[in-house]
């Protein structure tokens, strides 16, 4: 297992831990999809937290490069889907970012209500483009809805890495604490949170989200491999 499930009173989490650098394989995808079919839509929150060090390296750049077309393009699909579901997600959705998150592990950070970073030597970021890849549809609009409008172009187009203390200015992340006060931070905003009513949250969220979670959607419609890594 790569992403487990437990709870701490009205807060469930899912802790990503594939004990290496926490990519999206479609495993990883298919278990943490699996595990918000088990979260509850009607009352609490959801807190995603990361291994130590490492919140996500973003999609498992081998199944990309493999050749495999068809697999490549289901793991994109599904991992896009995925952060959807977390972006439009009924609750409040928490994350606790233990480390690096690089490419999709930053675009997961953008699909959270909250973010809660570690301090230490970690970078977050977008690094798509100096990798010579296409930042497509689904994560440029996330993006674009949640980064501050003076940091869009650095962090988008021209790749720019941010050390994990300098992640609250562009939008990455809400604040930053102490490595041993990053869980307790992060579930007492979880748990904070988990009080708002139902289904007042959810309807406001839909409201606020109704025309990015469309272009979101479309987007992953029309996902190709060539629509990340052009020849």
């Amino acid at each position: 297992m790569v992403a487990t499930l437990t709870n701490d009173e009205n807060v469930s989490i899912i802790t990503l831990d594939d004990g290496k650098v926490n990519v999206f394989s479609p495993t990883m995808i298919e278990e943490v999809s699996n595990l918000l079919d088990k979260v509850p839509t009607d009352k609490g929150s959801l807190l995603i937290v990361g291994r130590e060090g490492i919140f996500s390296a973003g999609f498992d750049l081998k199944v990309l490069m493999s050749g495999d077309a068809e697999k490549a393009v289901g793991m994109l699909r599904s991992g896009f889907e995925m952060l959807s579901r977390i972006f439009s997600f009924p609750r409040p959705v928490v994350a606790a970012c233990s480390g690096h998150a690089i490419a999709l592990g930053a675009f997961l950070l953008c699909s959270c209500d909250y973010r809660v970073g570690t301090k230490g030597k970690f970078q977050i970021g977008a690094n798509e483009v100096r990798n010579n890849m296409i930042v497509p549809t689904p994560i440029l609009e996330l993006a674009k809805f949640k980064l501050a409008k003076n940091h869009k172009q650095r962090a988008l187009l021209n790749g720019e890495m941010y050390l994990i203390e300098d992640a609250v200015a562009p939008g990455y992340l809400d604040e930053v604490v102490e490595p041993d006060k990053l869980i307790e931070t992060a579930t007492i905003k979880a748990k904070d949170l988990s009080t708002l009513g139902h289904p007042f949250y959810h309807q406001t969220k839909q409201l606020d989200q109704e025309e990015v979670i469309k272009k979101i959607n479309s987007g992953i419609e029309k996902i190709t491999v060539s629509a990340i890594m052009p020849k």
